[in-house]
Order: C-alpha cells, then sequence, then structure tokens
C-alpha cells in the first residue's frame, strides 16, 4: 500500500511542476537543458521538471518609460530641456530577451539619443512649430533599430521643450508685439472699411437728393431748409465743446451753395447715362 501511496505523491509532485499558468497579456520563455525551447501562452502549459526550465515571464501589453529631461542644443545653438514619454510592447518574447542584455536602459538611451540627433537638426522656432513632425520622425528611426529586439514603439509625446529664462523672455515680448501689431491692422482695417461705407452712404444721398430735384424742381425750398438745419446742428455741436470755436454760416448762402454742388452732380449723372 504504501509504495501506492509514494506513487500516487509522486505524480502529484510531478503534475504540480510540470503545470505553469500564465496570465491573460503575459508571454513566458522555456529552455530545456539551457536551449531555447518554446514560448507559453496564456493560459495552462505543462514543461518537464528539471529538464525544462522558465526562463523569462514578462508582459507583452502596452508599457512606457518615462524620459527625463535632457539638455539638448538646437541648430541654432540655442540650449533646450526636453522631456518625453516613449510608448512600447514586446512584439517577440524571445528576441526581447536573447537579443538585448537590458531592454528597458536600451530603450531609454536608444530613444535619449534619437531625441536629441533629431532636435539638433532643427532651430528653436522649427522645434516649436514641428513637434508632431519631429515625433514621427523619431518614431521611425527608433522602429527600425528595436526592430531586432522584438519590441515595437507605439509613440513618443515630446511633453515640454523649455528654453532658457532669457529666450522664453525674448519669445514673450515678440508674442506680444505681434499680437498688438494685429490688433492695430485690424483697427486700421476698420477704419478703412467704415470711411468706404460713409463716403458710399453720402454718395447715395446725393443721388437721391439730386433724383429728386430732377424729378420735381419744387422741392429745392425743402432742400434748402434741410441744409439750413443741418447748419444749426454743426455749430451747436461745435458750441457743447469747450475747445471749439463756434462759426455761424448763412444759410441762406450755404443753400444755394449745396444746390450748385447738387445741381453738377445732377449734370455729371445725367451726363454719364446719356453717354
Amino acid at each position: 500500500m504504501e509504495p501506492i501511496i509514494a506513487i500516487v505523491l509522486a505524480l502529484i509532485g510531478y503534475a504540480l511542476g510540470s503545470a505553469k499558468i500564465i496570465n491573460e497579456g503575459n508571454a513566458a520563455l522555456v529552455e530545456r537543458l539551457g536551449r531555447r525551447h518554446r514560448t507559453l501562452n496564456p493560459g495552462l502549459n505543462f514543461i518537464v521538471p528539471l529538464v525544462d526550465q522558465v526562463v523569462m515571464e514578462d508582459t507583452t501589453r502596452e508599457q512606457y518609460i518615462d524620459i527625463k529631461p535632457q539638455n539638448v542644443i538646437t541648430k541654432d545653438n540655442i540650449y533646450l530641456e526636453v522631456d518625453a514619454i516613449l510608448y512600447w510592447r514586446i512584439r517577440d518574447i524571445e528576441k526581447s530577451f536573447y537579443a538585448i542584455e537590458n531592454l528597458q536602459g536600451a530603450l531609454m538611451q536608444l530613444a535619449t539619443t534619437t531625441l536629441r540627433e533629431i532636435i539638433a537638426q532643427n532651430t528653436l522656432e522649427e522645434t516649436n512649430v514641428t513637434r508632431e513632425e519631429m515625433n514621427r520622425t523619431i518614431l521611425v528611426q527608433l522602429n527600425e533599430t528595436t526592430a531586432t529586439w522584438g519590441v515595437e514603439i507605439i509613440r513618443l509625446d515630446i511633453q515640454r521643450i523649455t528654453p532658457p529664462e532669457s529666450v522664453r523672455k525674448s519669445m514673450e515680448e515678440e508674442r506680444a508685439a505681434e499680437i498688438k501689431k494685429r490688433a492695430l491692422i485690424s483697427e486700421a482695417e476698420g477704419e478703412r472699411q467704415a470711411a468706404i461705407k460713409k463716403a458710399e452712404g453720402t454718395m447715395s444721398s446725393m443721388q437721391i437728393i439730386a433724383e429728386a430735384l430732377r424729378s420735381n424742381p419744387e422741392s429745392k425750398e425743402i432742400l434748402r431748409y434741410l441744409v439750413a438745419q443741418d447748419y444749426i446742428n454743426a455749430s451747436y455741436r461745435l458750441g457743447e465743446s469747450p475747445n471749439a470755436k463756434v462759426v455761424f454760416v448763412d444759410p441762406g448762402k450755404s443753400g444755394d451753395l449745396m444746390k450748385e454742388v447738387i445741381a453738377e452732380s445732377t449734370n455729371t449723372e445725367s451726363n454719364g447715362n446719356g453717354s
């Protein structure tokens, strides 16, 4: 009876020793007698105790490496402090174990070196403007190397590009000057448009008055009254200002003058229509 118990216990021990459970999102690498044997996928797997050995188990999910601030020199010799985050995942667990000694350390060094090289090819202004393009360029260069390590670089996000204090101050002053310039241009454009609208309104009014005079000569008396009223209103507005000089004009003479101007405008319009 005892030998049977011993055999059962041995079988149970063998089963326990040979069973390996790999969690979802992970993979494991097995060596047999010191040589690469096979990869264990998620779920229940069996190996040969004492012969097979799990030498590595790692996640195949997306991971990230925080690249600490790095001092970088741009093409126009400006010192910048740049930090970024690198997102990556293992595609081939065998390559990631056998092709490189310290995978995360190698990824950190490779990303840092590539980041410095790409920024050194651009000026400070280009670095700020073409950040997305730089990210794509760095991503392509990284994947060319990491493919042999069984690793895929998913993306590299440049978080901050910090220039020296003196450069930041100059950039802020430049932006403020540009904003002020745009405001002045907008104001001048608004005044120009207002002047155009006012001139168009005056022209339309003159044409309407000219047409009224041409069709109804009796309306000239009404016109004389309106012109005299305008002069009175203008004199009143001048009188409200403490720095203004009050000028009184004879409404009768001004009406004659206004009629001459309108008559000239009417003649000009008639000649234009006749031609």
